[in-house]
């Protein structure tokens, strides 16, 4: 059996930020908060929606005080303002960090508690305030997905909060919305996209419907990154890549991620790695690792992302794959650990750490071929030049 839940409404295309109103009003919602970034509130993006609101009688008050990769810490100011503001919807726009900021707040600000009451392997079902997702980025896939990740910043852990109660109520995928994205978040969140979608679709728990969803996001993201990262104002590309990432979001929501991913919090925990390039730095080694566990389906991938053709071998297309996960990387300036500037004794020293974390977030036990600790040691040495 495979459970499949997905937002109530999902909006897809150029413009559809306009239909906000009725997305509330037809949850008679009528005070909302959003939940944003500073970035989006200098873009005038908040105050874009909160004048459209006004517009159509609905009070909207702004929360901006989200940070990159959030933490238990961080979401604290935001969950005493849901508690204390009354609100009955919240509006989560920017990236994954606004989007995950906002569902852990629309749970913890009407049931209270702390984050890490609600972290995996907990599944947490009573839902929160209703949440409308709107992302800026074409990535995380986070408004379509049962997930949330928070920091606990006093072990610098990062926790994986699951359930159907993270799904948002509603998703407006508006790829206008990310024609202003710099080129460094494009590929950053590029990759997330693509990773999210290739391990959805070699995971263990891969199903029927996860791979349909997985493998018509490789179509758009595997043609469109180069284009979106090398001309932001592509708007084919944009669409495309923002619909792949929509797409990408469900398939792991109803497959999960895998080893590349529970490899990438904890690199993200400890030095602060925005989560979609330390995927980027991951995926062509977890790859190579990973190949001959599952042959068949990797090279399903790269013809997928268009980097292999239907008459390639199999060995032939998963050689294309590894080749082309090197070279792009290269094209979208991916650095290497080193080259990011970690601290090599400190990374060495927390080697054991990252790895035992990884192992607990239980995603490695979807990928393919599943590493012990001393292997998943010897992939992270492997990131470092």
């Amino acid at each position: 059996m495979t459970t499949i839940t997905l937002p109530r409404t999902l909006l897809v295309g150029g413009g559809v930020l306009n239909q906000l109103p009725n997305v509330l009003q037809e949850l008679s919602c009528h005070r909302a908060l959003l939940v944003t970034d500073a970035m989006m509130v200098t873009l005038g993006h908040a105050e874009r929606i909160q004048k459209l609101l006004a517009e159509h009688h609905i009070s909207c008050d702004i929360f901006s005080n989200t940070i990159p990769e959030p933490t238990s810490a961080s979401i604290q100011e935001g969950v005493a303002t849901v508690s204390q503001g009354n609100y009955d919807a919240l509006i989560a726009l920017g990236g994954g960090s606004p989007m995950d900021s906002a569902k852990a707040m629309a749970i913890l600000g009407k049931h209270g508690g702390h984050i890490r009451d609600y972290a995996f392997p907990v599944h947490v079902t009573t839902a929160g305030l209703p949440l409308i997702a709107i992302p800026t980025t074409a990535g995380t896939g986070s408004e379509v997905t049962r997930f949330t990740i928070i920091t606990d910043e006093k072990n610098d852990e990062k926790l994986l909060c699951i359930g159907t109660a993270f799904v948002p109520t509603a998703a407006l995928i508006d790829y206008e919305l990310t024609l202003s994205v710099p080129a460094r978040t494009t590929a950053d969140t590029g990759i997330d996209a693509m990773t999210h979608a290739i391990e959805a679709y070699v995971s263990r728990k891969a199903n029927a419907y996860s791979d349909s969803q997985a493998l018509a996001a490789m179509h758009l993201i595997g043609p469109n990154l180069k284009h979106a990262y090398d001309n932001g104002q592509n708007h084919e590309a944009r669409a495309a890549m923002m619909l792949g990432s929509t797409l990408a979001g469900i398939a792991f929501s109803a497959a999960s991620v895998a080893l590349v991913h529970g490899m990438s919090r904890p690199i993200g925990a400890f030095f602060h790695v925005p989560h979609g390039l330390s995927n980027a730095m991951l995926l062509p080694t977890i790859t190579a690792y990973s190949l001959s566990a599952s042959p068949l389906r990797y090279a399903d991938c790269a013809r997928a992302l268009g980097f292999a053709s239907e008459h390639d071998s199999t060995d032939t297309a998963n050689q294309k794959l590894l080749d082309t996960l090197y070279a792009l990387n290269a094209h979208l300036q991916v650095p290497s650990l080193a080259q990011y500037g970690i601290d090599k004794a400190r990374f060495m020293e927390l080697l054991p750490t990252m790895a035992q974390q990884a192992i607990a977030s239980g995603s490695p036990n979807n990928n393919p071929r599943i590493p012990s600790q001393p292997e998943m040691e010897q992939l992270y040495l492997q990131l470092w030049d």
